[in-house]
């Protein structure tokens, strides 16, 4: 899934597996503010203006809520939605939602040097080289293959939501335990 994190300043990023991470102003609330931000709980539906289904509110934490429509999910303050007949509203369709989440963690460009950060804004290696949708991570540690779709555009660079040590344990994991040889010592 992709994340898109439409958060107020300071908030705190959310980053996952192909979990990407992005800041964008947080949509209008679609409902009366004296009754924003009304009834947000895990669990609770959410929908349009216009009463369509956008999704679901998976968590909240602090002042923001994190709203899954089943193909991304986004951290949008919870001033931002409102109470409506339905249940709660938010100033956002579930295509457009879905469409600023692709836009916004997108990356524009991945090329060889380009540096990568990890959950927090950690430092977790550099692109090593690009073959096709795949993109060589280079750690201090190991060298590694991911999809282009692992990767998002964030505010200072490249963003994925795995730190160094994570990759270096993938990488060890996936490497092949050498296997002794035929005829070899003790024989």
């Amino acid at each position: 899934m992709k994340y898109l994190v439409l958060a107020l300043a300071g908030s705190a990023a959310l980053a996952t597996p192909a979990f990407a991470q992005a800041t964008q102003s947080a949509p209008a609330p679609a409902a009366a503010p004296a009754t924003a931000g009304a009834g947000v709980t895990a669990g609770a539906a959410v929908f349009d203006a216009t009463g369509n289904p956008v999704g679901t509110i998976e968590s909240v934490s602090g002042a923001n809520a994190v709203l899954s429509t089943g193909t991304v999910k986004a951290s949008i303050p919870v001033a931002s939605f409102g109470k409506g007949a339905k249940g709660l509203v938010v100033g956002i369709t579930k295509a457009d939602l879905e469409a600023q989440v692709a836009a916004a963690t997108k990356p524009t460009e991945i090329a060889a040097g380009m540096a990568i950060s990890g959950p927090g804004g950690v430092s977790v290696g550099k692109v090593d080289s690009v073959s096709g949708d795949l993109v060589t991570v280079a750690t201090a540690n190991s060298k590694v293959q991911l999809p282009k779709t692992a990767f998002a555009q964030g505010q200072s660079g490249l963003v994925i939501g795995m730190t160094a040590e994570q990759i270096d344990a993938a990488a060890k994991a996936a490497t092949p335990a050498a296997t002794p040889q035929a005829g070899g010592a003790g024989k």
